[in-house]
């Protein structure tokens, strides 16, 4: 593994999502309204697995891990509960293949708090579970709007995860949280011995309230027996001659502009928590 070459700010956001995505991925899987950035996936997986080690994403949604890892020699399962998504990570799995990659990877669908149980033959051989847990039923998605201050039309489009009630996306963050644990729980029963669980998570405003969503997710993953050993930085934004690249959101650009306009010093995301556990007893 590389990971004590692995800086404490990864610059994961020179190129847009879509850029790093063209050709890459399924046309159809842009659909999906809260994607993991292709380049964190690979530089996590670069730098906590080999060639030929397992990868497992027990939300995969498109299959943005899953495809980062067989294009890098790894082997990778993931599970989807969208069948939609699920079919989206297929196609992505078999594009890759087309253009090269050298791994191999399968997902099932299915509710990820059952995933040790339906991917018991991978118990203790999983390097790398490699995940981000859903901001709610619904994200900002694909937006066009003609004005700055949400003052003409906005039309939305691909911002919803499902209509399923079942999905975690739907549940308030008490029983999110809950469901989440029994996922790392479900996980932490598949790594194998130093095997590593990294996150990506960032803070979210509910009801225009900042709400610590990487601090939440730390203390269920340690209720969950895992132990935190790294915080790191993966940049949403680029970086320019000394300055940032904005590639927040027109939602999340709005809600800073009209905070700031009362006074208040909000500040549009520009960058996700990656959050690097292991094992309770194995973190050496």
């Amino acid at each position: 593994m590389n990971e004590n070459i692995l800086s404490s700010v990864l610059v994961t956001g020179q190129l847009q999502s879509r850029v790093q995505r063209s050709g890459r991925y399924v046309a159809e899987s842009m659909r999906h309204p809260g994607k993991m950035l292709p380049s964190i996936a690979a530089q996590v997986i670069s730098a906590f697995t080999e060639p030929g080690e397992l990868v497992v994403d027990p939300m995969c949604g498109i299959g943005t891990t899953l495809v980062e890892a067989i294009h890098l020699g790894r082997e990778a399962a993931g599970m989807e509960y969208e069948a939609d998504f699920a079919g989206f990570t297929a196609a992505n799995l078999q594009h890759a293949r087309s253009q090269g990659a050298t791994g191999n990877g399968r997902v099932t669908c299915g509710d990820a708090r059952n995933i040790a149980a339906v991917f018991t033959g991978l118990r203790g051989k999983v390097a790398l579970v490699l995940t981000s847990p859903p901001y709610g039923a619904h994200t900002h998605g694909h937006v066009r709007s003609g004005s700055r201050d949400g003052g003409g039309p906005v039309e939305k489009w691909n911002h919803r995860y499902s209509t399923d009630k079942g999905n975690l996306a739907h549940r308030r963050l008490p029983e999110l949280m809950e469901g989440f644990g029994r996922i790392l729980s479900g996980c932490g029963e598949l790594l194998r011995p130093g095997g590593v669980v990294a996150i990506t998570v960032r803070p979210i405003r509910v009801d225009g309230q900042l709400v610590d969503l990487p601090g939440q997710v730390m203390t269920t993953a340690e209720e969950a027996g895992l132990v935190l050993t790294h915080r790191l930085v993966a940049l949403l934004c680029g970086l320019r001659d000394g300055g940032l690249v904005n590639r927040a959101s027109f939602f999340q650009m709005l809600e800073a502009w009209r905070s700031q306009e009362k006074g208040l010093a909000v500040c549009a995301a520009a960058h996700e928590d990656l959050l690097i556990l292991r094992k309770r007893g194995g973190e050496g």
